[in-house]
């Protein structure tokens, strides 16, 4: 693979433009299209139908009468299991074709998306459609007159508001557990990064998925995420993206049908690395990955690393020499480790929060400043701040890019102070060769993930989900299947 075949193969790629409602690939009702622009290079590569109210009410209505009718959630567990194999199949034999998609919809390195992204998105299908029949219900203790079960039911039409920073890969994270269940589902994905959800309603379709359980209707959040989180047929609204959106969907839903939200909100996350840590190139190493990796665009970003302030200054300077590995280039170019931050919009958000810093008192010790503006994309250096305070907005806000605050602590206790001092509670990290201490602050830590001497370092089979204002309801694991069903109560009484 060369930059120059990717640029051929690139200008071969058919993107999706249409919604899938009901087994059909229409435009939107007012018959309104949006540019979908790729932050590569600022090129409008496809015009995407700009869905709105009625679009998502005619999806919903498709999803209702699918989901009544019994189409899918009636299906035998085997028939279920076999469909939503082919579907990994169909997934897998495009998966180039994918990502591409990927890669020019939101300006993640190609590299990426063919080995992380759309195979992790194929991995979740299939994980989903293997543990589909191994869920099971309960049988309770009752008098020997009377039997009682508990059963869990689909909830009916799900929601699913994707975000643009892994589309397909967030997609299915809320698509497969959602299928598994039995439910039917409209999912909404992020205006900046529409492609891939597209193409998964197209091959759903072909995978034998019925028409109408699977509708993937694009658009702005103002007007088709707004209309989707108000309706009054929507059992739940299953939310990846930031606090301010999430907070709206909870008072559309309660100015609705009360219907249940899911929210993963992002975070601010601290990587703690204490003085005894046994591997200290290994820490730099995720250090300068867990913010670096996809521009920074990550909800679980270590976006703070709090550094015991013995080994501090020796420490960011091993975090700088990594961060030079992954200057932003061309996303199509196979050797590029990043790509381009998704919007132009995005880009001036993130070079804001790197103009404010210095002002605040942080010291920038590497990068800061917009990269290949030549190529009409959207690109920033990955940045390092030493000297940041925990009440900067650097360490207080959630920028989404590659901007990394450093922060001392003298000893344990203030490390646990520093890193719960934040309204968010999403994922944390410490490296520590000791096993006690590592137990111990792990208990402390006030997030819906820890990691001890290692970044992310978990998979499907780990739920992933936050705390405090990180949001409430995991994606991942057997727990994922809980939010997309209801528990049921029979009793049965025997009569002499």
């Amino acid at each position: 693979m060369t930059l120059q075949k990717n640029l051929d193969r690139a200008r071969g790629i058919d993107f999706p433009t249409n919604a899938v409602i009901g087994g059909k690939l229409i435009g939107a009702k007012c018959g309104k299209t949006f540019d979908n622009v790729s932050p590569r290079d600022g090129s409008v590569v496809s015009k995407v139908a700009a869905c709105e109210a009625e679009d998502i009410d005619a999806a919903v209505k498709a999803a209702r009468a699918a989901f009544d009718d019994g189409r899918w959630r009636n299906k035998h567990p085997r028939e279920k299991k076999k469909i939503m194999f082919k579907l990994a199949e169909l997934m897998e034999r495009d998966l180039e074709e994918l990502a591409f998609l990927e890669t020019l919809d939101m300006g993640k390195p190609i590299r990426d998306t063919l080995s992380v992204d759309i195979p992790t998105a194929i991995n979740s299908i299939r994980w989903y459609a293997e543990a589909l029949d191994k869920v099971y219900g309960e049988v309770a203790m009752t008098p020997s007159e009377r039997l009682s079960f508990i059963v869990r039911e689909p909830l009916g039409v799900v929601g699913a508001i994707v975000p643009w920073n892994f589309p397909l890969h967030m997609a299915c994270w809320k698509v497969a557990p959602a299928l598994a269940t039995g439910n039917s589902i409209v999912l909404k994905p992020a205006e900046q990064s529409p492609s891939t959800a597209l193409k998964l309603g197209e091959l759903a379709l072909e995978a034998g998925i019925p028409p109408g359980v699977l509708n993937v209707v694009p658009g702005f959040g103002d007007t088709a995420g707004q209309a989707l989180a108000r309706h009054m047929d929507v059992d739940l609204i299953a939310f990846t993206g930031s606090g301010e959106v999430g907070r709206k969907l909870m008072s559309y839903a309660a100015e609705s049908n009360l219907k249940r939200v899911a929210l993963e909100l992002g975070g601010k996350s601290p990587q703690i690395v204490f003085a005894d840590a046994e591997d200290l190139d290994a820490a730099a190493d995720a250090a300068a990955w867990g913010i670096f990796f996809n521009q920074g665009e990550i909800c679980n970003a270590a976006s703070r690393l709090l550094v015991e302030a013995s080994i501090k200054d020796d420490f960011v300077k091993k975090v700088v020499e990594r961060a030079a590995q992954y200057a932003p280039g061309d996303p199509l170019d196979p050797a590029s480790a990043t790509g381009a931050i998704v919007s132009e919009s995005q880009m001036r958000r993130v070079l804001g929060f790197i103009d404010r810093a210095p002002k605040e008192g942080a010291v920038l010790a590497r990068g800061g400043k917009r990269a290949r503006e030549e190529s009409g994309g959207f690109y920033v250096e990955p940045t390092v701040f030493d000297n940041v305070a925990n009440t900067h907005a650097l360490a207080r806000e959630e920028v989404f890019g590659p901007v990394l605050g450093v922060i001392a602590f003298k000893d344990e206790d203030e490390a646990v102070r520093l890193a719960n001092d934040t309204v968010y509670g999403l994922a944390s990290g410490l490296w520590t060769a000791n096993i006690s201490r590592a137990h111990r602050v792990a208990r402390k830590l006030r997030s819906g993930l820890v990691w001890i001497n290692g970044w992310d370092a978990c998979d499907i089979t780990v739920p992933f989900g936050g705390a405090k204002q990180s949001g409430f309801g995991r994606d991942r694991s057997l727990h994922a299947l809980e939010k997309y069903t209801e528990l049921k109560g029979i009793s049965i009484t025997y009569r002499p």
